[in-house]
């Protein structure tokens, strides 16, 4: 499938100290901690499992983009999919085939997978990483069978995102390592709908924030992990859940392409 030809729009110029990927090289010995550097990845994966229909055949295939760890792995399985994880940082492959992935070393932006391969997509915590969101959504839509499921979530482009999401969110145990995070790369939650339809994907976005009851319980080591719940307000951090439409957007509905 072409891809729209989008320039990446920011809330401003991005910060060289910020968005560092070899912090997950530094925290490698973290993803499997529940109360890590990671811990808020693992409520993050079970919260897009809820959004996963079990797999429809033995042999169903979901491809976890940016996969990190590892961390959908048990919920991979529980639903009964082959579980695929793109990445293209090592350390964080290896220990996700240790947990049961099939490692893929390659960018989210060129997946080297077949067209309409796959019955899930979950793309969790890249598109506020990337320069080009559109571009691995664009991916996302070209993996994708007609009739199979996208789940997506992202921080939103918004002054109140970067003040909870690093000024916040960084400082407290189990959010985000700081750093991690760049305010110019958060996501315009317009145009990734916009980009979404002419893609040929039906995508709706929720809000999520951490149970706050959870949240104290799991500081004090009562909980093992904490529920993520859904808000209407998608301002902060939002999830996108969809599905590839059964016929394939023409030209006309693309665009410009590349």
């Amino acid at each position: 499938m072409p891809r729209t030809t989008m320039p990446r729009r920011t809330m401003g110029r991005t910060d060289p100290r910020r968005n560092d990927l070899a912090q997950y090289d530094d925290l490698a010995d973290q993803w499997w901690e529940p109360a890590g550097g990671f811990a808020m990845l693992h409520w993050l994966a079970a919260a897009r499992a809820e959004q996963i229909p079990p797999a429809p055949e033995p042999g169903a295939l979901l491809v976890d983009l940016a996969c990190g760890g590892g961390l959908m792995a048990p919920h991979a399985a529980r639903l009964g999919y082959r579980h695929v994880g793109v990445d293209l940082n090592l350390s964080g492959l290896v220990t996700a085939r240790e947990h049961g992935v099939l490692p893929v070393r390659a960018s989210v932006l060129q997946v080297p997978l077949a067209d309409g391969c796959t019955d899930v997509v979950v793309a969790g915590e890249v598109l506020e990483h990337v320069e080009d969101d559109v571009a691995v959504l664009a991916e996302c839509a070209r993996l994708l069978r007609p009739g199979g499921t996208l789940v997506i979530d992202a921080i939103a482009a918004t002054r109140l995102a970067g003040w909870i999401a690093v000024d916040l969110f960084e400082r407290l145990p189990g959010g985000p390592p700081p750093g991690i995070h760049d305010p110019a790369l958060f996501v315009d939650r317009r145009r990734l709908l916009a980009a979404a339809d002419r893609l040929g994907l039906d995508l709706r976005l929720v809000g999520l924030r951490p149970s706050v009851r959870d949240l104290v319980a799991w500081r004090r080591g009562r909980r093992a992990g904490v529920r993520m719940r859904r808000i209407p307000l998608t301002t902060v951090l939002f999830a996108g859940y969809g599905v590839k439409r059964a016929t394939a957007p023409g030209p006309d509905r693309l665009g410009a392409t590349r």
